[in-house]
């Protein structure tokens, strides 16, 4: 069995948990922000059997992509203003972050 645990930009969070609820497989959902942009993510915790992992990952594929995002950047306020950037620049967001760890033992009460 292992635990799949994946990182997601919210917008993409109900197409997901929509995508994941028709195949039958039960998430549970955490709110979660991100460290680089600090924008809302939702982290998904999936547990599954060893055979269904690559259906889940490619679900997870499937509905979360990533795009381009306009950021403006935040003064530092005391720090090294040398590589203040004034002007909004265009990052990479969205996609999926995903771990897959091993599980010793699952219960369900």
């Amino acid at each position: 069995m292992k635990l799949i645990m994946a990182v997601v930009q919210d917008k993409d969070s109900n197409r997901l948990s929509d995508a994941l609820v028709e195949k039958d497989y039960r998430a549970t959902k955490l709110a979660s922000t991100g460290g680089f942009l600090k924008a809302g993510n939702t982290t998904f915790l999936i547990g599954v059997e060893n055979e269904s992992v690559e259906e889940v990952l490619t679900i997870i594929k499937d509905n979360c992509k990533s795009r381009e995002q306009l950021v403006a950047p935040i003064s530092p306020m005391g720090g090294n203003a040398d590589s203040y950037v004034p002007y909004p620049v265009e990052v990479q967001v969205g996609g999926a972050t995903v771990f897959i760890l091993p599980v010793e033992q699952f219960e369900k009460f």
